[in-house]
C-alpha cells in the first residue's frame, strides 16, 4: 500500500494546524487558557495555556500519522494487504477530520464560535459510516479489519464477516450521527456512542465464530 499521498497531506496539515496555533495564541494576554478536556456532561473540565493546548492536536495528529504509514510496512500478509487499502486510507482521512474539529473545538472560545462538544459525534458517525462503506472490501490482514482467529484463517469467513460488520458499522455511525443533532443530554449521547459501537464491534465477532462452528459441524 502507499502511503506517500497520505503521509504528505497529513504533514501539511500538521504545518497548518501549528501555523493556526501560533496564529491565534499571537495577541492573546498572558495567562489565557483554553480547554483541552471534557467530562460525560460536555463540560470542560481540563485546560491549558492558550499555545499549548492549540499546539497539543497537531502533535497527535503527527503521531497518528507516522502510525498510520508505519502499519503496512509492519504487515506480514503484504500480498492481501493491498485489497484493505481503502479501509486504511478512509480511517487515515476520518483521523485527521477529527484531529481537525478538536482543534478547531480548542480554539472556539477565542472566536466566540458556537461549537459544541456534542458535534463531535456528527463527525465520528459520518467516518464510521464511511469505514463501514469500504469494510467488505478488505481481506484477510492483521492490522485492518474485524481480527479473530476464525477470520484471519478463513477467508470466506472474513468476507461474510466484513459484510455483516461493514452494515452494522454504518447504521452504528447513523445512530452516532443524529444523536448530535438531537436534544439528548451529553451523558445519553456517550451512552448512544458506547453502545452502537459495542454492537458494530462484538455482533461481527460472534457471527464470525458462527460461521466457524458451521463449517466444523458440515466437516
Amino acid at each position: 500500500m502507499k502511503v506517500k499521498g497520505l503521509l504528505s497531506a497529513t504533514v501539511a496539515l500538521v504545518a497548518a494546524m501549528v501555523a493556526f496555533a501560533f496564529w491565534a495564541a499571537s495577541d492573546l494576554p498572558p495567562g489565557t487558557e483554553l480547554p483541552t478536556h471534557w467530562n460525560a456532561a460536555g463540560e470542560v473540565d481540563g485546560t491549558r495555556p492558550a499555545l499549548q493546548a492549540l499546539l497539543f492536536t497537531p502533535a497527535v495528529t503527527l503521531v497518528l500519522g507516522l502510525v498510520m504509514a508505519a502499519l503496512p510496512s509492519l504487515e506480514p500478509m503484504q500480498r492481501k494487504l493491498e485489497a484493505s487499502a481503502p479501509v486504511m486510507r478512509v480511517a487515515w482521512l476520518g483521523l485527521l477530520g477529527v484531529m481537525s474539529y478538536m482543534q478547531l473545538m480548542i480554539a472556539a472560545p477565542l472566536f466566540g464560535w458556537p461549537l459544541d462538544i456534542s458535534l463531535i459525534n456528527l463527525v465520528l458517525g459520518a467516518m464510521f459510516v464511511a469505514l463501514g462503506n469500504v469494510l467488505p472490501k478488505s481481506r484477510p490482514n492483521f492490522f485492518v479489519g474485524i481480527r479473530t482467529p476464525w477470520t484471519i484463517t478463513d477467508t470466506d469467513n472474513w468476507i461474510a464477516t466484513h459484510r455483516l460488520g461493514g452494515k452494522l458499522l454504518m447504521l452504528a455511525g447513523l445512530v452516532i450521527a443524529v444523536s448530535a443533532l438531537v436534544p439528548l443530554g451529553a451523558t445519553t449521547r456517550l451512552t448512544v456512542l458506547l453502545i452502537a459501537l459495542l454492537g458494530a464491534a462484538l455482533v461481527p465477532i460472534g457471527y464470525s465464530y458462527w460461521l466457524w462452528r458451521q463449517a466444523e459441524l458440515r466437516r
